[in-house]
């Protein structure tokens, strides 16, 4: 991957060829190589860099500087890796650094940790955005979709990456990107970026509401003073008029789809700006809104019951509802949503027992797994049994439906917990 030398050629150039032929002679390779080493990263030629460090390695371990090195023991094999994964920090470090992302990105992939590479990107992606304020700059522009690229689409920092689509792409494509590229991964990934939404949409709704009432004349409140940005939406709704009043301050499907991915979320913060988003979607005219798939046909009532609850509003009405669209689901045989609805809700009220009881009664999945049992949303039957201290349910079930697996490991998890409590019992 040897990068090509500039065509102006000084005469530093020349006698660094007699530079190192003579310490090839003298010093030895090992000087030889440092010496090209340093002159290679003084002008900045990071891909020749690498080719130089691999072949450095080669000769380290007694291997030929090119060609087929052959059969490796376990340890020379072990070594070469580990250099050659040095080598990629030590290229792609400074390429990241240059602004060079796909390039850099090429040597961190297996190089790096996740988390570092990810407090780089946010940090050139901060700069970049910065100077694009004042102008625009082609070049920065380009810069900054390589970050996106490996932000967002190769699971770098998936929250950094939505945050710059809603920037530079606007909610729209902020939206379809989370579904293409995000939605995939598990729920732990997939929250913080749910979180970007959520609190970009909440931005976008509040500053439309604080917007129409000053356009009606209407001053806000002395409490509700700037940022408008950052107004809660049921103040500002009380002020226009609650849900008697149905204008429209975002694209509803914008709002919709909002509220759906919010579902992923568990921090507090995020759950209750969704709840107002919810609020907000309750009061929009029917025939703007679309339905929802069961149990969010009423998106905006569903999502409120759903947010509300785990911020301790109406809960018993909330497990009411999502309990008769479960049970309704299983006799139309209509999908596993509404009891994987209903087992989240119970699990994230801490009612672990209730939610295993549900669990139970949800249907079989087809030959793929929900949704939510894939990205890691629903707790496992033997989690459920384990925080509810509750066994014979699940045994029984599993000796009914002859599901080993979960029988043996219900029995180890029992057993893990038994052994737990024991010892706990003999501290005291």
């Amino acid at each position: 991957m040897t990068d090509t030398p500039s065509a102006a050629v000084d005469g530093r150039h020349d006698e660094l060829f007699a530079e190192l032929a003579t310490l090839a002679d003298t010093a030895g390779t090992a000087a030889m190589f440092e010496t090209l080493a340093a002159a290679l990263t003084s002008r900045r030629r990071w891909h020749a860099l690498f080719d130089l460090r691999l072949v450095e390695a080669r000769i380290n371990l007694g291997l030929p500087p090119t060609g087929d090195v052959g059969d490796l023991t376990p340890s020379v094999r072990d070594q070469l890796d580990e250099r050659s994964l040095a080598a990629c920090r030590e290229i792609g470090w400074p390429l990241l650094d240059e602004g060079q992302v796909a390039a850099a990105w090429m040597y961190l992939r297996a190089a790096a940790a996740p988390a570092e590479v990810s407090e780089r990107l946010a940090a050139l992606a901060g700069s970049i955005t910065a100077a694009r304020d004042h102008h625009v700059d082609e070049e920065a522009a380009a810069r900054l979709e390589e970050v996106v690229h490996v932000a967002l689409w190769e699971g770098v920092d998936p929250a950094l990456g939505i945050e710059l689509v809603i920037r530079t792409h606007g909610t729209c494509n902020a939206i379809t990107a989370y579904e293409q590229a995000v939605s995939r991964l598990p729920a732990r990934r997939q929250e913080p970026a749910a979180g970007v939404l959520v609190r970009h949409l909440h931005r976008e709704v509040s500053g439309g509401l604080a917007a129409d009432l000053t356009q009606r004349g209407c001053p806000l409140p002395a409490a509700l003073d700037p940022p408008a940005s950052m107004l809660p939406l049921l103040d500002l709704l009380r002020e226009i008029g609650g849900e008697e009043d149905g204008s429209i301050h975002v694209d509803v499907s914008h709002l919709q789809s909002v509220l759906r991915i919010a579902r992923v979320c568990t921090d507090r913060d995020v759950i209750h700006a969704a709840w107002e988003l919810a609020c907000y979607a309750c009061r929009l005219p029917s025939e703007v809104v679309y339905p929802g798939e069961p149990p969010f046909e009423n998106v905006g009532e569903a999502s409120r019951l759903f947010f509300g609850a785990q911020l301790g509003h109406d809960i018993d009405r909330a497990i009411g509802s999502f309990r008769r669209a479960a049970a309704l689901a299983r006799i139309e045989e209509s999908g596993t949503l509404p009891s994987d609805t209903l087992v989240l809700l119970l699990t994230r009220l801490g009612r672990p027992a209730e939610a295993l009881h549900a669990a139970l009664e949800r249907p079989a999945d087809g030959p793929m797994p929900s949704a939510l049992l894939a990205s890691g949303m629903l707790p496992s039957l033997v989690e459920l049994a384990t925080a509810a201290n509750s066994w014979d349910e699940l045994l029984a079930a599993c000796q009914a439906r002859g599901d080993e697996i979960t029988y043996a490991a219900t029995l180890a998890a029992r057993g893990q917990m038994q052994q737990r409590s024991h010892i706990a019992h003999q501290s005291l």
